[in-house]
């Protein structure tokens, strides 16, 4: 009876809670900008690492990872608030599509999201700044298009433009003391893949040992796996047969059975039978015609030596991934009967040979018949040191990958940014509502970018954003951030170049995210389910 008098009937289970309207709207405002100011600090060349500490079922600390990648940081928080798990969606949503971009499309949208609250705690309806933010954004990707550069058809001055993409990407991450090293080795391992749409034929191994400057990019394919004992340890014109088959023993297969005999001889008979079978199962591989056989599965001595006397080079236990990777680069299929030799398609290669990596021996397929795959062995001080190193070089080799299937590129350094918002204000003087308000906030997010950045460099920010914004109004569309120097500088004569697509992905993704959290006027929560016992 008293729930009817104070509040009305209860519709919900119990357990089950609702906010509405100024208090939904705060709750979905602060966890979204909350996960922007997580990340905001890492932003840029002089960007700060976290620490990420796991815990392990037991309560004890887990293996730490140390990185400023904004995907990695934002997957590895354990988050409840539901509007911050869309800025963390748009973060992955980035990172998939475009490599690089993931900590400024959720510093970004975290941006617009503070605006907006100063808005609507002023009485402004969400419909309102939705309205006026949509319009900014028309008038911010307009102005990006058009500033936007192609050197597509120039292949000299595509590739200088694409070392210029991995340079930027890399120097905010670990690499960049060595950033032109790396920035070679991807745009050469990227130029190789001839516009193939698969990047999995890129390669990175990583191997401790020896410091950054020494990783290398390595022509074919490298298998972490050791060529058999009696073996031949380099073979010429080799045909392939990639496997996924038990080389083990036959046994029975049924749990629980046993096979009960009555004398040795019928053991032994047994045991023949056993060898029988994998003697015929390996002539059949034989007939393939192949003369190196590479198994996911074990090779056991009784076959490995059928093969050695076959004269077939015998790989086991290769791991799936790597399975995968080496079927595709030799052009091979991965079969796992062998009843029909003339439907299964052998890979090839020129030569197979071990050779040593660090203190490891390894498998290097040159030569295969997809030859546009590559391998690139990072070495390093330590797994951590390998692991962000292989981060690092993951963002530049995506970013550069979408690059080559869209060829325009833009200047890095905030400079967009910058040139979006002044496009922004333009615009709004256009506009007669209420919408230029919002228009306005949008352009300040814009704006926000640029001034990270100099604080993130220990810089005066305000001082050099109003110098940025001043050269942008003479139409110095160029000048950006130079964090190294601590000034306002020429982009152009720097080389600080981005992926167009990455910049508009950032963009359009951070304003639909901020579009989505501003529209929220209720949150409605349901009970936990009950464990039962």
């Amino acid at each position: 009876m008293h729930k009817a008098l104070l509040g009305g009937p209860e519709i919900y289970k119990e357990g089950a809670g609702e906010d509405r309207g100024e208090l939904a709207r705060l709750q979905a405002f602060i966890g979204a900008i909350a996960i922007g100011d997580l990340v905001k600090s890492t932003l840029g060349p002089k960007g700060m690492d976290k620490i990420l500490q796991p815990a392990t079922a037991s309560g004890a600390p887990g293996n730490a990872t140390v990185t400023n990648d904004g995907a990695t940081i934002l997957k590895s928080v354990w988050i409840d608030n539901p509007a911050a798990r869309i800025l963390v969606d748009i973060s992955k949503t980035q990172d998939q599509e475009c490599g690089d971009g993931t900590t400024s499309v959720v510093v970004l949208a975290a941006e617009m999201l503070r605006n907006a609250q100063q808005l609507v705690e002023q009485k402004m309806h969400p419909q309102v700044i939705i309205r006026g933010y949509r319009m900014a954004l028309q008038a911010a990707r307009a102005k990006l298009e058009s500033l936007a550069m192609d050197n597509g058809k120039d292949p000299k001055a595509f590739r200088e433009d694409l070392l210029r993409i991995a340079r930027t990407t890399l120097s905010s991450k670990l690499l960049k003391h060595e950033k032109d090293h790396f920035a070679t080795l991807a745009v050469d391992a990227v130029l190789r893949l001839g516009g193939k749409p698969n990047i999995d034929y890129i390669q990175v191994l990583k191997k401790p040992g020896a410091s950054l400057k020494d990783s290398f990019l390595e022509e074919g394919f490298i298998l972490e796996k050791k060529i058999g004992v009696g073996h031949k340890k380099v073979l010429e014109n080799c045909k392939v047969l990639v496997a996924n088959c038990q080389m083990d023993t036959d046994k029975i297969k049924i749990y629980g059975a046993r096979v009960k005999v009555d004398s040795f001889e019928a053991v032994a008979e047994i045991e023949q039978a056993e060898k029988d079978k994998m003697k015929k199962k390996v002539e059949k591989i034989v007939a393939h015609g192949c003369n190196v056989f590479i198994n996911r599965q074990l090779i056991y001595n009784y076959p490995d030596q059928l093969f050695k006397d076959a004269g077939v080079m015998a790989i086991e236990h290769s791991d799936f991934d790597g399975s995968e990777r080496l079927a595709a680069v030799l052009g091979a299929d991965i079969v796992s009967t062998f009843e029909n030799p003339e439907l299964t398609k052998l890979g090839s290669c020129n030569k197979i040979e071990e050779i040593m990596i660090g203190e490891d021996k390894v498998i290097k397929f040159s030569g295969c018949a997809q030859g546009e795959a590559c391998t690139i062995v990072l070495r390093g001080s330590s797994t951590h040191v390998l692991d962000e190193a292989e981060r690092s070089l993951h963002d530049a080799l995506a970013v550069l990958y979408q690059t080559v299937q869209e060829t325009r590129v833009v200047w890095g350094g905030g400079a967009m940014e910058m040139a979006m918002a002044q496009a922004v204000f333009q615009k709004l003087t256009e506009v007669s509502g209420k919408e230029s308000t919002a228009m306005e906030a949008f352009g300040k997010a814009l704006m926000q970018i640029p001034t990270i950045l100099a604080d993130n460099a220990g810089l005066d920010s305000a001082e050099l954003v109003g110098q940025l914004r001043a050269a942008h109004a003479k139409g110095q569309d160029s000048a950006g951030m130079e964090c190294n120097e601590g000034k306002v500088a020429d982009m152009a004569s720097l080389g600080i170049m981005e992926s167009f697509r990455s910049k508009v992905s950032q963009l359009c993704s951070a304003a639909e995210a901020a579009e989505m959290i501003i529209r929220v006027d209720d949150i409605i929560k349901n009970a936990p389910r009950q464990r039962e016992g």
